[in-house]
């Protein structure tokens, strides 16, 4: 029966039909693509503001005056790569936030990579702000325009994370890389598994040029779209051996660096659509936090 099912599924991919059931191609210990929203995930805020779309296969979300709305996944992950499509809120988004981030949900010692798309007038780029948690301290935010209208068309987002670096994409460029320099002191998320959450929410006291834009209400309700849930990580509670398995490919020698066309499309990033580092903020760090210095 498992063989059947995986000729079909070689079949399928021959025919380029996206199949959700590509867990069969990846160690039984790893979790992968979910074939539905439901499958791995579940509405944590608001289930009256999250629509399912071509059966669960996709979901919308709705901010309104009365609620935004979340979810999250079932389990946590250690390591692996997570990444989703997103159509975000078009037109006059100013004062919404629409986040993907990875959370360990653990108070004082909190691990969390963020990407925070942060909303725009009519017109102005987005902005996509991104922060990293680690062993407690966060504040590390870094912010990029968008160099294409994410609210057009599907754009995949995602977050990629081994032993070695913490790798922020849009599409296939990356747009930060958080490199693990603890051998210098430096903490790194790695004790803890992560849940993998979104949410759509009101924050114009800081969302579009630092709380200057307020909400308007009037072009509410407010949609963003998701799809292509992608989940390739090792699940917790799950083998005890699996977090640790040099082997699992995104441990492999291809994955322990940006690649030199990656490198290329990340220096790109930096020199022309970064809005904002904290490493060069010296009214926040008169000293350059350590991480800086060490590189990134």
């Amino acid at each position: 029966m498992i063989m059947t099912m995986f000729l079909q599924s070689l079949s399928l991919r021959k025919a380029s039909v996206f199949l959700f059931f590509s867990f069969l191609a990846f160690p039984l210990h790893v979790s992968a693509r979910p074939a539905t929203f439901l499958q791995d995930f579940r509405v944590t805020w608001s289930d009256s503001h999250i629509r399912q779309i071509d059966g669960g296969r996709a979901i919308q979300l709705v901010l309104d005056q009365y609620s935004g709305c979340g979810f999250a996944s079932k389990a946590k992950y250690m390591f692996g790569r997570v990444s989703m499509r997103i159509k975000l809120i078009p037109g006059d988004s100013a004062g919404t936030v629409t986040a993907f981030y990875m959370n360990s949900d653990t108070d004082a010692v909190r691990d969390e990579l963020d990407f925070e798309f942060l909303g725009n007038r009519t017109g102005q780029p987005y902005t996509v702000q991104t922060n990293i948690f680690a062993h407690g301290k966060g504040d590390r935010e870094q912010r990029v325009n968008l160099w294409f209208d994410p609210a057009a068309d599907f754009h995949l987002y995602t977050i990629f994370w081994n032993h070695q670096h913490i790798v922020f994409y849009v599409d296939d460029v990356p747009i930060r890389v958080y490199k693990n320099n603890e051998a210098k002191g430096i903490p790194f998320p790695k004790l803890q598994p992560m849940g993998v959450y979104s949410t759509l929410w009101e924050a114009d006291d800081w969302a579009t040029r630092g709380g200057l834009e307020k909400i308007n209400w009037s072009k509410a309700p407010f949609y963003a779209y998701y799809k292509d849930f992608d989940i390739e990580g090792c699940p917790v509670p799950g083998p005890a051996t699996c977090a640790s398995n040099r082997g699992n490919w995104w441990e492999g020698a291809t994955y322990q660096a940006l690649n030199a066309m990656e490198a290329r499309k990340y220096r790109w990033v930096r020199m022309n659509h970064m809005i904002y580092d904290y490493c060069a903020d010296k009214s926040r760090y008169p000293t350059t936090p350590p991480e800086c210095v060490a590189g990134i």
